[in-house]
């Protein structure tokens, strides 16, 4: 017996951790809307830019000292 409980127990547990996982996954997935599209070509090296935006300036604010 696994874990010290029975195997019908196991397999309950298994099984809910699986479901839940699984559905958390979803909700993230509808929740961020990633885009899963593959472009024909790759970019080429330096041309693919990426930011994070919550690590820019805000415009209008003077930078503090």
């Amino acid at each position: 017996m696994p874990a010290g409980v029975t195997w019908p127990q196991y397999l309950k547990m298994l099984s809910a951790t699986i479901v839940s996982m699984l559905a958390g996954a979803e909700v993230v997935h509808q929740y961020y809307k990633p885009d899963l599209s593959v472009p024909e070509t790759p970019p080429k090296p330096g041309e693919l830019k990426t930011e994070l935006l919550g690590l820019q300036p805000k415009k209008g604010n003077p930078p503090s000292s």
